[in-house]
């Protein structure tokens, strides 16, 4: 990537590039974190379908806010929120930001949030959290964006830690 990517709201036409996206992130970013047969079963050719089925019908409904980071005509990032949904005391939840690793070191995945945390706040939100796992690295990417640990759970062998932000207004910026 030589440029920063256009960051932009997704269309239902984006849901095979999303689905791409979201099958090669798992298999970059969980090869070490998750048991392999599960891993496989996550990243396999149906599931791609399964998920590109599940992102042009929730692109096409407007209840969450998907956004791609699109380089030369590819999807190389997205980003989706909405409603908190297992947050008590936060308004709204960052369900997905994933990334490929070609695109990641330039403040994509920053722009990203940044844009899911402004379509919340403009949906009423002051707060968002989300949920990832104890052992992905990228937790302490959410840490350094201003978020802070505060929850956990427990499902199966996978132990997810919430990680949240109780305003909204560091990660969106002053008022234009």
């Amino acid at each position: 990537m030589t440029r920063a990517p256009l960051i932009r709201a997704a269309t239902p036409a984006d849901a095979p590039g999303i689905a791409a996206v979201h099958v090669q992130s798992w298999r970059d970013t969980y090869a070490d974190l998750m048991p392999a047969d599960f891993l496989a079963r996550m990243t396999s050719p149906e599931m791609q379908a399964r998920r590109e089925a599940f992102w042009t019908g929730n692109i096409a409904a407007g209840q969450d806010a998907v956004f791609v980071a699109e380089d030369a005509g590819q999807i190389v990032a997205f980003a989706s929120a909405g409603t908190a949904r297992d947050h008590p005391g936060f308004d709204a939840e960052l369900f997905t930001l994933y990334s490929l690793k070609a695109a990641q070191g330039a403040g994509t995945g920053r722009d990203l949030l940044r844009q899911a945390a402004q379509a919340m706040q403009a949906r009423g939100a002051a707060s968002l959290a989300l949920w990832v796992l104890d052992a992905n690295p990228t937790r302490h990417w959410y840490a350094r964006q201003g978020a802070h640990e505060c929850g956990e759970k427990q499902d199966g062998a996978l132990r997810e830690l919430r990680m949240g932000w109780s305003d909204l207004m560091p990660l969106v910026g002053a008022p234009t």
